[in-house]
């Protein structure tokens, strides 16, 4: 166990997938099953699915937050569940399946509040997201049966996931056909396809006002305009990105060899960076605008991102 770990909680339907969902992610230390936001003490699976206890499928999530953080935890639960349903999740029905954000603190709170409102924001769902937002309480350990399901019963557990609807549901939203839908050819064939946009024909590289740019497909953040300069290439250029942990960096192979940078939550393709870039990092990322959304400092509180306001106090 890492040193000063951190631990969040979330309710995704069937905790089977919602603990198969986060167990993958690097820097979390421990997913456990269990049942959480009732009134009775203990309960058992059997009791929790009469439905008259109060409880939540749920999982305690321990994490440690120098590799990840709450803001990639949450991204990973509402890319897991159906966040539109108030009444469930799909073939599993009751206040026992239905979706929840539990916040161990204000902060996690506020995080939790922005992220539901950014992902209100992309309009990719259809509808209002119907997750709630509620405080911890009392976390109950679900029987040892419950425990890392996926590994241990894995053609049931695949069984389960196809027959109650989920696969399919999370396939329509976040495949690449529905992406044709939501984004314009460029966008497509640079975040999907790899391609590279025309230089000085872009929405973004002699963008000067003060804001934020995130993913057009999932929101996350990249880069902040106080780190964004003139290059002279054409592209979007940044010294580094706000969010580290939402980079990420592959080695190309080829008549000359680079870095590809991709965002880590939707994995679209951002752009490259080099080490030409000026003072204090020496690095250039260079960005297509094609897989950047930005938004202004004035837009920023209204729209979900209210946290990174703070890059503009100095």
């Amino acid at each position: 166990m890492k040193k000063n770990p951190e631990t969040a909680v979330f309710a995704g339907g069937c905790f089977w997938c919602t603990e198969s969902a986060f167990s993958r992610e690097k820097g979390v230390l421990k997913v456990v099953s269990g049942y959480t936001g009732g009134s009775v003490a203990n309960p058992t699976y059997e009791q929790v699915c009469s439905g008259s206890t109060g409880h939540y499928e749920a999982v305690e999530v321990v994490f440690d937050p120098s590799v990840t953080t709450y803001e990639r935890l949450l991204d990973i639960f509402w890319r897991n569940i159906d966040p539109t349903d108030s009444a469930g999740q799909f073939t599993d029905r009751g206040q026992q399946y239905q979706t929840a954000v539990f916040y161990k603190d204000e902060n996690q709170k506020k995080l939790a509040e922005e992220s539901k409102k950014r992902l209100n924001n992309m309009g990719i769902l259809g509808k209002p997201v119907a997750t709630k937002i509620l405080p911890a309480s009392s976390f109950y350990r679900a029987e040892d049966y419950h425990q890392g399901y996926s590994k241990k019963c894995p053609v049931r557990y695949r069984l389960y996931r196809e027959g109650s609807g989920r696969n399919s549901w999370l396939d329509r939203i976040w495949n690449k056909d529905n992406l044709k839908n939501k984004l314009s050819p460029m966008q497509y064939n640079v975040t999907q396809q790899c391609g590279t946009e025309p230089p000085f024909r872009n929405e973004y590289w002699d963008n000067r006002k003060d804001g934020i740019y995130v993913d057009i497909v999932s929101g996350e953040v990249l880069f902040g305009s106080r780190d964004k300069f003139d290059s002279g290439t054409g592209w979007p250029s940044f010294t580094r990105p706000v969010e580290k942990k939402n980079i990420v960096e592959k080695k190309e192979q080829g008549f000359m060899a680079r870095t590809e940078v991709r965002s880590k939550g939707a994995d679209s393709h951002l752009g490259h960076v080099f080490k030409d870039g000026p003072a204090p990092t020496g690095l250039r990322y260079c960005i297509n605008s094609a897989s950047l959304k930005f938004i202004p400092r004035e837009e920023m509180e209204k729209q979900g991102y209210g946290e990174y306001l703070k890059l503009f106090d100095k």
